[in-house]
């Protein structure tokens, strides 16, 4: 099932074969003069006489055929004409701006063998107050005016071959390198800074929260999509109830010292909740205890919706989806590409087929800041670098087999020189995600001339990675490059080829700020450690409630 546009076309209202109110008024004007002289002959003798009833039954079949043509007829156009306006409709209520604000030059996944590329789709919750109903749903009249902040963060990642799909969430006050920004609407120009990612939106829109997340995790995202309050309200109740499970009572109301909170009320078991309700579990954060419980808190709700529209056949009922077009419609802002019906319900058919038991929800791998251990904190070195690269990868977080077999790297056709004849230039690339570690390149130089590479020396260039790479300009020295690599314990799917370098390149990133034996990576499937996995199949999940908000 999928859009059709010709259906919109401006021929389109003609059905092939199909007569026209126009045609069986010609043909009515017709039937009634050959129908006078008919009637005149049936009443007159002769053997006129004994025709007349057959004549009569002809005539009334093609009677009721002609009405039946002009109902089907008037219908069809009607139906046609009222599709096109109900789609333009929809089309006029899509916001939209621009995929991208920032600097970000990162590249789209091959696809694989079947043509299959991933689909990487960022979702943010906007906490903007600017409009009455916003205000009223999310209190805090000084922010009235103030830039948005993309307080809720996920990526949508769905796999080349649509047989799984992970979402992941960055906490609001994860410290990021944010590029350089340009406002589409006003044209105002943000200089490339270090903040907490939820301030990207007020940096340059969306587009510069996806060129943020692009340069953290190297994925390339397709689209994006924002929701506000008042759009979270409206697309919950078009949904209907969602299950959620809290293990205590739980009101998250003010506390002294701690004010503020959703306002949340719920018994102990589970609930089925939507509207203003939904968007109190949303956003509840203090009886979830931190930003890490909220997020699990969304991902169940979110595993809940997916699991009542698949079981409700949401994605096929016809009456069901024009209910959620229209929500969609005026709730979500997307990002241009997307921005039309068609290219919205595509989109959405991409879930449909992926099992509930292959959905993973989890939560990008931490760890606190020094510079602020009690309010903010970095991606996990080693961790959250796994976690990308398996994104990047189209590798599944759910602990099953790949979507494919990894490519193993051919051999280097050229061999590798004596180690002694090797010249190495290290690099520290440790200050991909933090300061740097001091004198690093000068330490895995060390490492090896300890192994017989004589020439290896420490450049002084800066050039932050997270991961760690040996580079080699041309075929001649791939060998050699292969051979540093086997010396260090670095994965030969490192080894790469670059027109940056003039000779063999090793970049020590920081996925090994330490040690002088390269980290041994984690199995290629399953959810890395220190984050929290919520599965689209887990109907048990059940919140627990921090104790000053249980009553």
């Amino acid at each position: 099932m999928g859009w059709d546009d010709s259906l919109y076309e401006e021929e389109a209202g003609r059905v092939p074969g199909a007569r026209t109110a126009l045609d069986d008024e010609q043909d009515r004007g017709g039937e009634r003069d050959r129908g006078g002289e008919r009637d005149t002959a049936a009443e007159g003798s002769g053997p006129h006489r004994r025709r007349a009833p057959t004549r009569r039954a002809k005539r009334g079949r093609r009677r009721i055929l002609r009405g039946i043509a002009v109902t089907v007829s008037v219908v069809v156009l009607g139906t046609a004409g009222a599709g096109y306006l109900y789609y333009e409709h929809l089309n006029s209520n899509i916001r939209k701006g621009q995929r991208t604000s920032g600097d970000s030059d990162v590249k789209k996944s091959a696809p694989n063998a079947a043509g299959q590329t991933p689909l990487n789709v960022l979702l943010i919750g906007s906490d903007s107050r600017n409009s009455t109903e916003n205000l009223e749903l999310g209190g805090s009249k000084k922010s009235v005016g103030a830039p948005p902040l993309a307080d809720v963060q996920m990526l949508l990642h769905v796999s080349a071959d649509r047989k799984n799909a992970s979402v992941v969430s960055i906490p609001r006050d994860t410290k990021v390198e944010i590029p350089a920004c340009t406002d589409s609407k006003t044209g105002e120009e943000h200089a490339a800074t270090r903040d907490l990612i939820n301030a990207t939106l007020g940096r340059g829109g969306p587009g510069c929260t996806l060129a943020t997340w692009q340069e953290l995790t190297g994925v390339y995202i397709d689209h994006w999509m924002m929701v506000d309050f008042a759009g979270v309200v409206d697309m919950a109740d078009a949904i209907g109830g969602a299950e959620v499970c809290v293990n205590h009572n739980v009101y998250d109301g003010p506390k002294p010292g701690v004010p503020g909170g959703s306002g949340l009320r719920l018994t102990e078991g589970s609930h089925e909740i939507q509207g203003v309700k939904a968007l109190q579990w949303l956003r509840t954060r203090h009886a979830f205890e931190s930003d890490f419980g909220r997020s699990k808190a969304q991902h169940m709700y979110m595993n809940s919706v997916i699991r009542k529209l698949k079981e409700q056949n949401a994605f096929t009922d016809g009456g069901q989806l024009m209910d959620l077009a229209e929500t969609a419609t005026r709730s979500l802002q997307v990002s241009e590409e997307i921005g039309t019906v068609k290219e919205l319900f595509d989109l959405g058919m991409t879930l449909k087929d992926v099992p509930t038991d292959r959905i993973a929800m989890l939560t990008m791998p931490r760890v606190p800041d020094p510079d602020n251990p009690r309010n903010h904190v970095l991606p996990a070195p080693g961790e959250a670098d796994r976690l990308w690269e398996m994104l990047r990868d189209d590798v599944p977080v759910d602990g099953k087999a790949p979507t494919s077999k990894p490519k193993t790297p051919a051999a280097p056709k050229d061999p590798a020189a004596d180690p002694a004849d090797i010249g190495v230039m290290v690099r520290n690339g440790t200050g991909a995600d933090g300061p740097a570690t001091p004198q690093r390149a000068n330490a895995v130089a060390v490492l090896l001339t300890q192994q017989g590479f004589t020439g290896a020396k420490a450049d002084s260039t800066p050039d932050p990675q997270e991961r760690t790479q040996v580079l080699f300009p041309s075929a001649d020295l791939q060998g050699d490059a292969h051979a540093v690599a086997k010396a260090l314990g670095v994965p030969t799917s490192a080894v790469k080829r670059s027109t940056d370098v003039s000779g063999v390149t090793l970049v020590v990133g920081a996925d090994w700020r330490t040690g002088d034996t390269f980290p041994k990576p984690e199995p290629a499937a399953g959810p890395p450690k220190n984050t929290e996995t919520v599965m689209g199949d887990d109907k048990k999940a059940c919140m627990d409630i921090y104790a000053p908000y249980r009553f």
